[in-house]
């Protein structure tokens, strides 16, 4: 009997986006990740993830692969160890968690790939808090910060000084977050916009509502990550 093999090699060779599940040294610590870069990326986006979520999230790799569409590369990566996970207390550590987005941005920014390239940062729900404050850390290195139903109350001392141009996304539905969101807006002194999205709750999983947050969250970087922002 003859075996018709099929030529699958050719089909692997994704030019125009590179995966690479990574491992990033912090602190005596490893932190898993995944890299994903388009060809020619104009910027890249790191997502740090809300209290029990990490690198397989649905609705941020949903988000990541739709801002990878647009020229991004994308790294969504834990923040804690799988041990440290099981700590309920540190998923709520926002001096931690914020520490550990800044090391990574230093690693990121260190690669030969990466380099000059500009970084934006996605957070969603306590996320949010450690992306804002990583990005009044490192002030106009970092080029824009969109949050998705977060938490940027928790990170309410350091607003003032975000440089970044920052779009708070809240759902409609999600009141008592929108209360904290309007209160964190008023903080900012960055370019800054909140987006209410009706009919959406805290987690957007109505139908559409997460398209729109991709959609104004494509809209947020394009606008703001370009290699000289200020």
């Amino acid at each position: 009997m003859k075996i018709s093999r099929k030529k699958t090699r050719r089909r692997p060779v994704h030019s125009k986006n590179t995966h690479n599940i990574i491992s990033i040294p912090v602190g005596g610590k490893t932190l898993k990740g995944i890299l994903a870069i388009p060809e020619n990326p104009r910027g890249i986006v790191l997502f740090s993830h809300g209290s029990g979520s990490g690198r397989f999230s649905p609705r941020n790799n949903h988000v990541a692969n739709h801002l990878r569409k647009n020229e991004l590369a994308t790294l969504l990566f834990d923040l804690l160890t799988a041990e440290e996970d099981q700590n309920y207390y540190m998923r709520f550590n926002i001096d931690l968690l914020s520490s550990r987005l800044i090391a990574v941005s230093r690693w990121i920014m260190g690669l030969e790939s990466m380099k000059d390239i500009p970084i934006g940062y996605f957070g969603s729900s306590t996320g949010s808090a450690s992306a804002l404050r990583a990005a009044a850390f490192f002030g106009d290195q970092v080029s824009a910060v969109v949050s998705r139903g977060g938490r940027p109350d928790m990170a309410m001392e350091v607003l003032p000084s975000v440089l970044a141009p920052t779009l708070l996304i809240v759902g409609e539905l999600d009141q008592t977050v929108l209360g904290l969101n309007q209160r964190a807006y008023s903080n900012l002194n960055c370019i800054k916009k909140l987006e209410v999205i009706p009919g959406a709750s805290h987690l957007f999983g109505e139908k559409g509502k997460l398209d729109i947050v991709v959609d104004l969250a494509n809209n947020w970087f394009s606008e703001h990550m370009n290699p000289n922002p200020y």
